[in-house]
């Protein structure tokens, strides 16, 4: 069965009815569009500030939840939906859910390097101050394909999409939320990185920019193949895109440059576990 990905970049307001709303008729447009897997932005449903992710949290099983499994069964889609404070036991995790086209919770990965930056003259942030960071590495089989979830700063650690891969992952699906500092810097740099070190398909979906937030996500959602190549890119607006993506490449292009076969073991390895 082939990947048809549904990308949707969907802007992100104070008010949780309203994302919830506009995540709503993206993924129907990614359905028209014959998307079998879609795939939405880091706190989709949460302006990202540390004072509301208490606030707009939920335990699994909330109104978010409820949502994704909904749309994911009525559209009968895979849907990893990408991020929301979740609440549990007085902590607040960045988590994906990923849910099958029956509706049900698949997988659950909880953002696990919390973004603590801070650049002199750029961006300042740290998640830390209301986020607790998970300790899973998240790879699920599926009837698409081995899937890894990874979310935004977590791309910067090759050690956990190396694992990723040593388990089997085909495509890892990163919501994320760079900013203005490092997004046009980093963002297609790092995505196309983690594709081309893991020799397999690495796709990204950010909010739409909004100058007004305090916070601005540089948007530009995006999918990378084996090669290191940008297969399609939105811009910084609220859109949807969908892309084809045949795993059977990733046979080709790991023969043409073998670095999972060549790495020396005997000299360094990364668990797998």
């Amino acid at each position: 069965m082939g990947i048809r990905l549904g990308l949707c970049q969907t802007r992100v307001t104070r008010d949780k009815g309203e994302n919830l709303r506009l995540a709503e008729a993206a993924l129907r447009q990614a359905a028209d569009q014959g998307a079998n897997l879609a795939l939405l932005p880091e706190m989709f449903n949460c302006p990202y500030e540390n004072p509301c992710f208490p606030v707009y949290g939920e335990p699994a099983g909330g109104e978010s939840w409820q949502f994704l499994a909904r749309m994911a069964r009525e559209l009968g889609l895979w849907l990893a939906g990408g991020s929301v404070p979740e609440l549990e036991e007085g902590k607040v995790y960045n988590t994906c859910y990923l849910f099958s086209p029956e509706g049900e919770e698949v997988a659950r990965h909880r953002k696990v390097h919390l973004f603590d930056i801070d650049v002199p003259g750029g961006q300042r942030f740290k998640e830390s101050d209301t986020l607790t960071a998970g300790d899973q590495i998240t790879v699920v089989d599926t009837p698409l394909g081995k899937l890894g979830i990874a979310i935004c700063f977590d791309i910067r650690f090759a050690e956990l999409f190396r694992v990723m891969g040593d388990r089997g992952a085909q495509l890892i699906l990163v919501p994320a939320a760079f900013n203005m500092t490092t997004g046009p810097i980093h963002w297609d740099l790092a995505f196309r990185m983690r594709a081309l070190d893991q020799q397999c398909f690495v796709a990204g979906c950010s909010p739409a920019r909004d100058e007004g937030a305090s916070y601005v996500a540089y948007g530009h959602s995006l999918v990378c193949n084996p090669w290191g190549e940008i297969l399609t890119e939105l811009d910084e607006k609220p859109g949807v895109r969908v892309v084809d993506i045949d795993l059977n490449d990733l046979a080709k292009y790991r023969a043409q440059i073998p670095i999972l076969a060549g790495r020396r073991r005997d000299l360094y390895q990364t668990q797998g576990r």
